[in-house]
């Protein structure tokens, strides 16, 4: 069976993801706006429930400045009670939600810095989903991370850093192929050395490929096998290239033809696929209609 799901915003409805400059980030504007964000969260699970859609990835910005030094605000015991009613609502309809931080989380950064900042990222994502009641597979989505003129010695310190996070953060940690850096052989091996799930992300393969000559669908076969029970389903991200834009560019919409070639591949699988194209929910819509129509 697979499940669609998007990301972080409904077209249709008021984004759950406002903030704010940081000179303005005062304790009372940060528990506002995360407190309105949480808000707006609630419609859009709602929507998805009545639309057959169960997956979805929440916003990084939820909590403004979530791991930034100028929110020392005790959000989590403050917005404790709008929380736990999301967290219940996802996890009663058998709902999955995802998070992805995003590029400036580093942890194969050559500087101490850098690293420290991507760990207490992480900490504040690992937060959130704490905060919601939801378990471990509810998951953060990171990258590798750059080369640095040396991608063994950097591929070394992803390994390393990770293996220093807290038991927490690591039981939701899942590393993603990039368009760029690092392939999906890559991010296998990464997985290897530290226990984490792989999600396959299609559309950066078609970029950087690795295992040329083996199938996409040998491929999902193997990242399948990344996920634990206690991890849930395997996931994979999917997208097609906006004509005219440079190479790596997310789609506005869904090529349904291209789309249903890939589906067709996988379709007896047990997947949940991620959407990351500009119209959100419309091309998770569209593809539901023309997998009906099939």
């Amino acid at each position: 069976m697979i499940r669609l799901g998007y990301a972080c915003i409904n077209t249709r409805l008021p984004a759950p993801n406002r903030t704010c400059r940081l000179k303005n980030a005062s304790p009372e504007r940060i528990i506002e706006l995360a407190a309105e964000n949480l808000t707006r969260l609630g419609p859009i699970l709602e929507w998805n429930l009545r639309h057959g859609i169960q997956v979805f990835r929440i916003s990084s910005d939820v909590i403004p400045f979530g791991s930034h030094h100028v929110n020392r605000v005790a959000w989590g015991e403050l917005l404790a009670a709008q929380l736990t009613r999301l967290g219940s609502f996802i996890r009663s309809h058998g709902m999955r939600v995802s998070m992805h931080p995003g590029q400036f989380t580093v942890l194969n950064s050559p500087r101490a810095q850098v690293v420290d900042n991507s760990i207490k990222e992480l900490e504040y994502h690992t937060q959130v989903l704490d905060a919601l009641g939801l378990g471990s597979r509810h998951k953060i989505v990171i990258h590798l991370g750059g080369t640095y003129g040396d991608k063994r010695q950097s591929l070394k310190r992803f390994i390393a850093s990770c293996k220093n996070l807290d038991r927490k953060i690591r039981s939701r940690l899942v590393i993603e192929n990039d368009e760029r850096c690092y392939s999906i052989a890559d991010a296998l091996q990464a997985s290897q050395a530290i226990a984490a799930p792989v999600v396959f992300d299609v559309f950066h393969h078609r970029w950087n490929p690795a295992f040329r000559g083996r199938s996409l669908r040998s491929i999902v076969e193997v990242v399948t096998q990344t996920w634990r029970p206690r991890d849930g389903r395997a996931k994979i991200h999917y997208s097609n290239q906006w004509p005219g834009l440079p190479p790596g560019t997310h789609s506005k919409t869904i090529n349904v033809r291209e789309f249903l070639k890939f589906y067709n591949e996988i379709s007896d699988l047990d997947l949940d696929i991620m959407l990351e194209v500009k119209d959100k929910e419309r091309s998770a819509l569209k593809l539901m209609q023309s997998l009906a129509d099939c």
